[in-house]
This record gives structure tokens, sequence and C-alpha cells, in this order.
């Protein structure tokens, strides 16, 4: 099966069409660098200027596709044109496939030609003038140096600035594509942030309501309607000021997106307070001294998270809540009655655990929930010294 030769571009083919075309006007015209009666004119017709024309022209459609075949042939047409009367314009079209060979050829032809052609327009110039003691056989480098060297270096210093012009934007494609990917990741990272804040401040409320709306239509006795309308009404004012809070905070144009009153472990002791209003018996035990700030916020939504599952799902009894520093670390240990099937008084969303294993893990601790001897504990313990992660 013959091989398919790939299709000229276009601009080739204007080259090869122009220097065809105006090789044959000067052949016309009798423009010719050598006559019939020169010693190196060994193919004395005048249609012998014609074929090397035809075949550099041939070549031409090649400069681009097969840079190193059109070389090869042009050359040798270059050669077979030495011993005819001689076309200018082969000569001038051999130069392009010189170039053209350095330019679009492979990176090791492209190194190498230079080299060939430098040296042979050295030996060119150096031994005829040897040879012939005469200074005027110099003027063959110089010959070689025109027709090849100079065009494979000019080859060379294109494509050189052409690989670094094209390396540049690579470099700022893969930039603009770091870009990107971090500002994803960071956009990803914040609304997961705001996520677990906005779970964290508002599930406590919305669960305590649910549960004694539920109280309050299931039981007629208007004093307990009563006392459930309060609680509802006290976890309903305080849900809409931590829901402004943190509206605000996504509006506020400074970039400080943390909030403006961020809870801390003082803050512990009115949240357990709020959970006994809801109906929960809670205990709380601390022995914590000052610790950072990220650990103080992680610990203090742990616990918070843990109240609210446990008024949705615990069962009756005490919820034990324990807080101790050592060996460089927060142990936050939350323990509830816990029955296995047992309904919860609440719907949830299931994110909550998430939550609070997404805050350990960012500060670089651990984090453990599940059923423990009757109850249900869970434990984590926040490193108190910032890591990469924080």
């Amino acid at each position: 099966m013959a091989l398919a030769l790939p299709r000229p571009h276009r601009d080739d083919v204007r080259i090869a069409v122009g220097g065809l075309l105006g090789g044959l006007l000067m052949w016309a015209l009798g423009l010719e660098p050598r006559t019939a009666g020169d010693s190196l004119v060994l193919w004395q017709p005048r249609w012998a200027t014609l074929l090397p024309l035809a075949a550099v022209a041939c070549c031409e459609l090649l400069r681009r596709t097969r840079p190193r075949v059109a070389l090869l042939i042009g050359t040798a047409a270059v050669i077979a044109d030495t011993v005819t009367r001689g076309s200018v314009v082969t000569v001038v079209m051999y130069t392009d496939l010189m170039y053209a060979a350095v330019l679009y050829g492979s990176p090791s032809a492209a190194r190498r030609i230079p080299w060939v052609t430098g040296l042979l327009t050295v030996v060119g110039g150096i031994v005829p003038a040897a040879l012939w003691r005469d200074p005027q056989g110099l003027l063959i480098g110089v010959g070689v140096g025109v027709v090849a060297f100079a065009p494979a270096a000019t080859g060379w210093v294109v494509r050189d600035h052409r690989d670094a012009a094209e390396g540049a934007r690579l470099r700022a494609e893969q930039t603009a594509l770091l870009a990107e990917m971090d500002r994803r990741q960071a956009v990803t990272s914040e609304r997961a942030r705001f996520a677990r804040e906005l779970h964290d401040m508002v599930a406590n409320h919305l669960s305590a309501i649910a549960i004694h709306s539920t109280a309050a239509l299931s039981l007629d006795d208007p004093r307990t309607s009563r006392d459930a309308l309060g609680v509802i009404r006290e976890n309903s004012v305080e849900g809409l000021a931590e829901m402004r809070r943190l509206i605000g905070i996504l509006r506020d144009s400074t970039g400080d997106l943390e909030p403006s009153a961020t809870p801390t472990l003082d803050g512990l002791a009115g949240l357990v307070e709020g959970a006994r209003a809801n109906g929960l018996d809670v205990t709380l035990d601390a022995t914590q001294d000052k610790v950072p700030a990220p650990v103080e916020l992680a610990a203090y939504r742990i616990v918070q998270e843990s109240l609210t599952n446990a008024l949705k799902h615990a069962a009756r009894g005490r919820v034990h809540i324990a807080l101790r520093q050592e060996n460089g670390a927060l142990h936050i240990r939350v323990t509830s009655p816990y029955r296995s099937g047992d309904t919860p008084r609440a719907p949830g969303s299931g994110s909550g655990l998430t939550g609070m294993r997404e805050r350990a893990a960012l500060l670089g601790g651990s984090f453990e929930a599940g059923p423990e001897g009757g109850r249900w504990a869970v434990r984590a313990a926040l490193p108190l010294t910032e890591g990469d992660s924080a």
C-alpha cells in the first residue's frame, strides 16, 4: 500500500508556485549565472536548468511536513544545478529549505544542522585557499556560509525564540490552572466552614423548637403549652440572632470572615444552662487552662453539637461533659444515655458527626463517636499547638 504524503500547508504551496514561476521567468529571459562556454557547465542544454528548479520547488511543498526529506532532495538538486547553467531561484529556494529544516525539523536535527553547515563553511573556505594558494578560494566558504550556514543559524534563532515563547505560554497556563484550582479549593473550604458554623449555631435552637412544639401539640395542658411556647420563643430569638450574625459575616466586604463574637470555652456554662432549659440533665466538668482560639472554637462547637444530638436522640438520663488538658492536647468527652432503636425526638440532617470530625481533623486532632457501655460517647482530642492544617 502506498504511503500517503501529508497535505502541504497553503503557505508552502504559495512559496513553491511563486519560486517555480520566478525561475521560469528568469529562464525565459536568459538570466543565468553561467554561460554555455563555462568550464563548470557539464550539462549544456538550457532545459537542464529547469530540472533542479522543479525538484527544489517540489521540495518546498514538504518544507513543513517532511523537512528532512525536503532538505536531502534539495541538496541533491542544488548539486545538480552547479553543473548546469544554473538558476538563482533554485539557490534561493534551497536556503529556505535549510531554514525550514532547522525550524520545523526534529530537535536533534535542529542542533546538528547548524554545526554541520558551520563546519562546511570553514572547510570550504580554508581547504581551497590552501590548495590553490589563492585567497580567492575563501569565497567558496563564503558562498557555503551564505547558502547553508546563514539560513540554518537563522532557523535555530527563530526556533529558540519560538520554543521559549511556547514554554512561557505553557507556564502561564499552568499558573492560571493552579490559581483556579486554589480558588476553587478555597471556595469549597470556605463553604464547608460556613456550613459547619450554620449547622452548629442554628441546629441546637431548631431542635429545641421542634421538641417543645411537639410537646405543646401532644399535651392538652395550658401550663405545659405555655412553658413550651416560652422555650420556643427564647430559642427562636437566639437562633435569629445567630443567623443575623452569620449573614453579617457573609456580607462583610472587608475580608474578615471570622465571627465578630467567637464563642469561647467560658461560654460553656451558658451553653449548659440553655441545654437544661431545653429539658436536658447536664453536668459540666472542665479543668482546662487557656487554649488557642481555633482549639477553643472547635471545642465549643463539638460540645454544642453533642448537646444538640443528646437533645434529639438521647434517652432519659444525665448528660456528662468533661474537658481536661493533658499531653499537649485538649480532651473532650461527652456521654449521654443511649438505647438502640430509639426514635429521634426531632429530625436531623446527619451532618453533625461529620462536622465535628472535620473540626478535629482541621486541627490535626482525633474524633470518635459511638456506643460505649450502654451510653453514647463523643470523644475528641485537639492538639494545643497549631499545625499546618490549622
